[in-house]
């Protein structure tokens, strides 16, 4: 989280959504690695596309992409959530100076255009799908068998273009602090989180989800399933071994982020943030990057006082003999 701190900048932050059709999201889960890979690059491919086009941004952007593979109810819905800098670094003529380059914001409220996003995405993931194909790096089970034939796989791909698929931006978050708390509230989250479980009775789970097909998306509706059934919607979202579900793009990519942001800043008039001192109290820390303190009771506002730590109970082994 401090790292995550040091990388932020006073601009507004945007909040854009990539998805894609239920039958992608058939083919996902027989191919999750190679499928969710094309997933991340035609997403921040599209981003960085469109921000540079002179008749948009013609910047440079930053990107941190975060995959969610879960719907409300558990289901199967992959998904790509980013989190964007409102503006980025000019895109000077080759033949301008190094020190001609300038801080291009985007216009209040708005980022970019999500239809023009959206016909990109399905271009640019589709052309990556079908490359994949290409290289045998697809395998179909069950159901999808017939897609292993490459007719048949073409006229799937064919079907997907000629529909629309959904790319929608939420509203911008208040402040580097909301990204700071969105975050750390979703990059390790998996499917649901423990405050939308209601109870474990009899075998059956039940827990709070939200039906986002209807306009009352204020009111949870309760679910209830058998335990199988509950372990089983959990572990579909299960990535591949040693696959990162957090990516940065552009400003923000590995290679460069560190001198890119410091250029960002001079040009913002911005202070290097502070970095909490890693031998500090972990409540220390976490005060310096919420704001919250961990000494105060989230329920009264009172003062917390320490007690003491709580005893842990010696393991107790079945008699197996």
């Amino acid at each position: 989280m401090a790292e995550r701190q040091a990388e932020l900048l006073p601009v507004p932050y945007f909040h854009v959504v990539f998805t894609v059709p239920a039958q992608i999201a058939e083919i996902a889960f027989q191919n999750k690695a190679a499928v969710y890979a094309i997933l991340f690059k035609a997403a921040s491919e599209a981003l960085k596309v469109v921000a540079a086009d002179p008749r948009h941004l013609r910047a440079e952007i930053g990107v941190v992409a975060v995959l969610h593979t879960w719907g409300q109810n558990l289901h199967h819905h992959p998904h790509v959530h980013c989190v964007v800098p409102g503006g980025g670094l000019s895109l000077e003529p080759a033949t301008a100076k190094a020190g001609d380059q300038r801080w291009i914001a985007c216009r209040p409220g708005f980022f970019l255009p999500v239809r023009v996003l959206s016909r990109l995405f399905r271009r640019l993931f589709l052309e990556r799908l079908q490359d994949a194909f290409d290289a045998g790096q697809l395998r179909f089970f069950s159901d999808l068998a017939s897609l292993a034939d490459p007719t048949t796989f073409c006229a799937q791909l064919a079907g997907l273009k000629r529909i629309e698929w959904v790319v929608y931006a939420k509203p911008p978050f208040g402040g580097p602090e909301q990204v700071l708390a969105y975050l750390g509230r979703y990059t390790h989250r998996v499917a649901i989180t423990n405050s939308r479980l209601v109870s474990l009775d009899q075998g059956k789970v039940s827990f709070r989800w939200k039906d986002y097909r209807h306009h009352d998306k204020s009111k949870h509706k309760l679910m209830t399933l058998s335990a199988d059934e509950f372990i089983r919607r959990f572990l579909l979202h299960a990535l591949p071994d040693g696959f990162h579900r957090i990516r940065h793009y552009g400003l923000l990519a590995n290679g460069h982020r560190v001198a890119k942001l410091a250029q960002c800043r001079l040009l913002l008039a911005a202070p290097t943030p502070l970095t909490p001192d890693p031998t500090a109290d972990y409540r220390q820390r976490y005060r310096c990057l919420t704001g919250r303190s961990l000494d105060i009771c989230p329920g009264c506002g009172g003062a917390m006082a320490s007690l003491g730590p709580v005893p842990r109970k010696a393991p107790t082994w079945p008699d197996t003999s």
